[in-house]
């Protein structure tokens, strides 16, 4: 391994240091967007038997919120139950908002690594064509200077390409997995209010 950094010559530290954090998002938001974590099982049930047991007291409210984002939105419906409908549902939709940024945190970064990667892999290939070109001198070519620009020009390319892949490819599956979780927040807060609301005039 030392020996393809040493022959890419010092364009490679650029992506070595791009691969090292696409590699801490990837990870960050594999543990963050787990459906475990953001929609965990029977939440919405648990809220509902707040409000039914007159259970849902603010301390109970803040500690549902504070599970998962889930909860944060289940919470907002309970602690605004008993306002008027527009009041009600603008609140749900702005904790909705922002639980959305949360999940959609770090994943402009991972697509803006997957167009640099390639850049910074040509960049390092204009410098090899630099060193090979530099090679040429009205005596003859140095072949070893030759080989080092070869070298760094194709190590460059390839590192930016093997970056760019799985930086598109995570952050494609990461927005796909925050689509779905919007879907579900969304219909999960609008059962819980619609069954407070049957019950409430019922």
């Amino acid at each position: 391994m030392q020996h393809i950094l040493t022959a890419a010559g010092w364009p490679v530290w650029l992506l070595v240091a791009t691969s090292v954090l696409c590699l801490a998002l990837i990870i960050e938001r594999s543990l963050s967007l787990r459906q475990a974590y953001v929609l965990p099982a029977r939440m919405t049930g648990y809220a509902l038997d707040l409000y039914r047991q007159n259970k849902d007291s603010p301390e109970a409210i803040i500690r549902l919120a504070s599970r998962a984002p889930l909860g944060r939105v289940l919470a907002e419906v309970l602690a605004n139950r008993g306002q008027p409908e527009t009041y009600r549902v603008s609140a749900i939709e702005s904790v909705g908002k922002d639980v959305a940024f949360r999940l959609n945190r770090y994943l402009p970064a991972l697509a803006t690594i997957a167009v640099i990667a390639p850049l910074l892999g040509l960049f390092g290939t204009v410098i090899g064509m630099i060193e090979i070109f530099g090679a040429y001198t009205l005596s003859g070519g140095d072949p070893s200077q030759l080989a080092r620009g070869i070298s760094m020009a194709l190590y460059n390319t390839a590192f930016g390409i093997i970056i760019a892949i799985p930086a598109l490819a995570f952050h494609r599956m990461f927005r796909t997995k925050v689509d779905f979780y919007l879907h579900r927040l969304e219909q999960e807060a609008s059962a819980l209010d619609r069954l407070i609301s049957n019950e409430s005039t019922s």
